[in-house]
């Protein structure tokens, strides 16, 4: 006689099965009922939603979900509802439409102006993470009402070369303050309920040969200076999308890395987002399929359904080539950031674009970046009452900025030039006269009209710098030099000879050098490129309605042959690889160990006011990760003008069993101060830093010894310092 037990057991797969079935005809009784579908269901949780509609999907609308049916979009599925998802560039704006696969064609609109924010290596010169909030939001905003799902910014590219074309759509060269300014950018858009996307994951920080370059790094370089604001915009922002870079990696696309794509962001982070190629960088179907690529752009020279996760990854699946598994996992990514950013649900608002509050960060943002580089005998600020004419001179008084520089570009509703500014200011009380000087069309007799100008004005205002051109500062080319473009440095020596009360406005991405005029202007102001409302910041801030409070997001060598990638000969690199022979090495950390003299250092920036550090304290502590340091000090407006400090915090490590940098950027705090205000700042200090990245255990070390804790006004301009000793090592993730 057979126990119950045994029968049980014998039977249980039976009952399931029939459970199974009852259940699956419920489910579709109350299809052809009419009952709402759970993934169709705000108030259900976003996995079991996403779990839902995946469970109801065809193997071909799932590959039709990781492959683009258009230039910046991806198919519908009329049967499940599953909308078309729009995808839009870029780091400043959202972009115009563009016609088909030609993502040079506009279409021609009407309705895809945009609010143009300054540039990001500008928004990085702010070093305010409020404002980097704000930018986000308002690009987040913008993007919801142009109907886009995800914004392919910010760019978080590391400053390895001054040259590199891109450098004014990254945030400069320190992965920390890269770090402290995405993640508020990012979290600031996806609260709009627009998707981020952190880009180009990883090393893609030259635009020579950008699409096939093979980067070689140690391991050490690229945990500690390369990752980490990819990692901040993974496990701080939640960034839900991530885009790989064109170029390989240790011998492999970025694309079709298994170690970049499967191993670190996915395994080592949780990235439970989706990772976009970038366009036309997808190069095989079995390498991108394995290697953790989950959405294909751009592909060119292919039809959309002949894309390499297109038909062939379908053929594969069906022959067994790649486990369904690996496509679900796929479609369950891309309908996570779906979901996310309300794509069937529809928002509770529309969005809104260029309004009064958008124009208002943009103005701030452009106000606060700029960067006052030199001021002597207070040059600056300009006094209206004291002048009776001004002479501005230099192109880019007048050249409109917003159109170009690649997939930057934005189709801007107004764009404030310098002179512009200027003339709205003090127009109607002082003499402002325009001549060109240079361009990339001038003769010489620009140059003259331009010397007499000067001669004949109280105070000239030159803005020149760079432009948007290739071989500038665009997307495709890197600059050949460090030299301003079409003479100006001759042009300049004239000038500043014909007037010696000459302000030197500079606009680019990146540094110049300045050899031949330096020492006899008075004043130099670095604008970057500030966006829609920068003529009329420049103006507040020539004038003195404001005081600057930019500070340098990268070093400006001296000397090209300064910077660690030309001083070792390891930029563009030889026979399709570049090294990055300098390892941790990178900006300022450079120019620490070799005792070089920069141009101006990390960090600088000058004010119309004086302050004074006074008063400092290192208190320790302990959190769950373990020791913490609070760096507490003392701030004073010593001066008579409201203005802004950016206090910096670097970490030392005095004695260490891996070589590191004499010291690091580990914490900062802008404050705003009336005249003789004083106030207490509290930087605080996580374990992290103190630690490094030790290949051999692996993870990062906070290492027993003692530490010296500097602060200052920039790298080079040491205020405060003490000591402080960990009493013992540990080891994180």
């Amino acid at each position: 006689m057979r126990s119950d037990s045994k029968v049980a057991g014998r039977l249980a797969p039976a009952l399931v099965l029939a459970a199974a079935l009852l259940s699956a005809a419920g489910v579709r009784t109350a299809r052809t009922q009419g009952e709402r579908p759970a993934y169709l269901d705000p108030a259900r949780p976003l996995e079991a939603r996403v779990e839902d509609l995946l469970s109801r999907m065809t193997v071909e609308e799932k590959v039709a979900l990781v492959h683009a049916d258009n230039r910046f979009s991806t198919a519908a599925a009329p049967r499940l509802q599953i909308p078309q998802r729009q995808l839009s560039d870029g780091p400043h704006g959202v972009r115009e439409e563009t016609v088909g696969r030609d993502v040079s064609q506009a279409v021609g609109r009407t309705d895809d102006f945009a609010t143009f924010m300054p540039a990001l290596v500008g928004l990085a010169a702010t070093w305010n993470t409020g404002l980097a909030g704000a930018y986000g939001a308002t690009l987040g905003e913008e993007a919801r009402r142009r109907g886009k799902q995800i914004m392919l910014a910010p760019g978080m590219n590391i400053m390895r070369t001054p040259l590199n074309g891109r450098n004014f759509e990254y945030l400069g060269e320190d992965p920390f303050l890269v770090s402290r300014m995405v993640v508020p950018y990012i979290r600031g858009e996806q609260a709009q309920e627009v998707a981020s996307c952190a880009k180009h994951f990883v090393a893609n920080d030259q635009e020579f040969e950008r699409n096939t370059i093979n980067v070689e790094m140690d391991e050490r370089a690229l945990r500690e200076i390369y990752l980490p604001p990819f990692r901040a915009a993974v496990e701080e922002a939640g960034v839900l999308t991530v885009m790989s870079a064109y170029n390989k990696f240790r011998g492999t696309y970025c694309s079709e890395s298994d170690y970049l794509l499967n191993k670190i962001l996915k395994d080592e982070w949780g990235f439970k987002g989706l990772v976009v190629s970038d366009w036309n960088a997808v190069h095989s179907t079995r390498g991108s399929v394995l290697g953790g690529l989950d959405l294909e752009m751009g592909t060119v020279g292919k039809p959309f359904d002949e894309f390499y996760l297109a038909r062939p990854f379908l053929e594969g699946v069906r022959k067994g080539e790649f486990p369904m598994s690996v496509l679900d996992d796929k479609a369950r990514r891309n309908l996570r950031a779906m979901f996310a950013t309300r794509a069937f649900d529809g928002h509770a608002t529309p969005g809104s674009i260029n309004t009064k509050e958008h124009q208002s960060v943009a103005r701030r943002v452009a106000e606060e970046s700029f960067v006052l580089l030199k001021n002597d005998s207070d040059a600056l600020p300009l006094n209206t009452e004291k002048l009776t004419s001004v002479a501005v001179i230099g192109e880019n008084a007048v050249r409109l900025q917003a159109y170009g520089g690649g997939s930057a570009r934005i189709k801007a509703f107004y764009e404030v030039a310098p002179l512009e500014g200027i003339l709205r200011r003090v127009g109607e009380r002082v003499n402002v006269t325009y001549s060109a000087g240079y361009g990339e069309k001038s003769g010489a007799d620009a140059a003259e009209r331009a010397v007499r100008a000067a001669r004949q004005a109280d105070v000239v205002v030159y803005v020149g710098g760079l432009n948007h051109t290739l071989g500038l500062d665009s997307e495709g080319a890197d600059r050949k030099d460090l030299k301003l473009p079409y003479a100006q440095d001759e042009l300049l020596v004239r000038i500043v000879e014909a007037n010696p009360r000459t302000i030197v406005v500079l606009l680019g991405g990146g540094p110049v050098e300045m050899g031949p005029w330096l020492s006899r202007a008075p004043a130099v102001l670095y604008a970057w490129y500030p966006g829609m409302e920068g003529g009329n910041a420049l103006a507040r801030v020539l004038f003195g309605d404001a005081s600057p409070s930019g500070k340098l997001p990268f070093t400006f060598p001296a000397r090209l042959e300064d910077s660690p990638a030309h001083a070792l000969g390891a930029y563009p690199g030889k026979g399709g690889t570049v090294r990055y022979a300098e390892g941790l090495l990178v900006g300022y950390r450079w120019f620490d160990a070799k005792k070089l003299a920069p141009l101006f250092p990390f960090g600088h920036g000058l004010s119309y006011t004086h302050f004074e550090y006074s008063n400092l304290r290192l208190v320790e502590g302990k959190d769950a990760k373990g020791p913490t340091l609070a760096v507490t000090f003392d701030l004073t407006n010593a001066g008579d003008r409201e203005a802004a400090e950016v206090a910096q915090v670097y970490v030392g490590d005095l004695k260490s069993s891996l070589p590191r940098p004499s010291k690091e950027l580990k914490g900062f705090a802008k404050i705003f101060l009336k005249p003789g205000e004083r106030n207490t700042v509290t930087i605080a200090l996580s374990r992290d830093a103190f630690a490094f990245y030790d290949p051999a255990r692996p993870g990062w070390v906070a290492e027993r010894g003692d530490f010296r804790v500097t602060v200052g006004a920039s790298s080079r301009d040491a205020k405060l310092e003490g000591n402080f000793t960990l009493a013992q090592t540990t080891v994180g993730k």
